[in-house]
């Protein structure tokens, strides 16, 4: 008697699951949509701030890689022994930036010393927060190169991540924010109103690596696939620089 047609088919393949800067939204899910048109299963991607992936990683969360938006925080699980040995590989670059909504009036020249707070006016300085989440960190770093932070550190609206920020400039909840040129790219309703100096911050470095759980033999394939010279192609694409 002849077996059913199939009985013996290879499993499906699983995908591999990513933990996602906020930052590459558009740009890591194109990636793996290029990724997948090769045949490959799509990789799923969970995006949040880094911080929150980290601790996410720390307290035993499966997944089988983390692309962090700054080198500490992927020390920092480097530290506790949970990536991958010869994994690790950082392959992007961004910019910080000032923006408006696109109806916007405002006119500011990043420099130190500018008059931030007094172009507030009653709103709010939307930021991801400072106290850990990268962007946030980077902003504060920038602010106080720039002699502003005093000036400001009163009147910000943190949020979660750096696309939380995004949206409160988007929508109008607050007239100005701080946020990646990336992700001011990714949103047609603000417009950028200056860059900060790179010498005004740390150098915004987004770092790759298998986590040490990691189990599913596509997952280094992908990290491979992001650090190649097609991959870093689609983030260029997205406004990204890459190393």
């Amino acid at each position: 008697m002849l077996a059913a047609h199939g009985a013996f088919a290879a499993p499906r393949a699983e995908p591999p699951l990513v933990l996602a800067a906020a930052s590459l939204q558009e740009s890591l899910n194109a990636a793996a949509d290029a990724w997948s048109a090769k045949g490959h299963p799509r990789p799923r991607i969970s995006f949040a701030g880094s911080s929150a992936l980290a601790r996410q990683i720390e307290a035993g969360a499966p997944a089988d890689i983390f692309v962090s938006a700054d080198e500490p925080w992927m020390d920092e699980v480097a530290g506790k022994k949970l990536l991958k040995p010869g994994t690790r590989i950082s392959f992007l670059r961004n910019t910080l930036v000032l923006i408006a909504s696109r109806s916007s009036t405002v006119k500011l020249t990043v420099r130190p010393n500018m008059p931030l707070a007094q172009a507030l006016g009653s709103g709010r300085l939307a930021v991801a927060n400072p106290n850990g989440v990268p962007a946030g960190v980077y902003a504060k770093q920038a602010l106080t190169r720039l002699g502003i932070w005093n000036s400001v550190q009163g009147r910000l609206a943190p949020a979660e991540n750096v696309r939380a920020a995004l949206a409160l400039v988007s929508r109008g909840a607050a007239p100005l924010g701080v946020v990646y040129g990336t992700d001011a790219q990714a949103d047609p309703s603000v417009k950028v109103i200056g860059v900060f100096p790179q010498t005004s911050h740390d150098e915004i470095s987004y770092p790759v690596a298998l986590l040490a759980s990691s189990k599913n033999p596509q997952a280094d394939g992908f990290r491979r696939f992001l650090i190649s010279s097609e991959g870093k192609a689609v983030f260029r694409r997205f406004g990204f620089g890459t190393k």
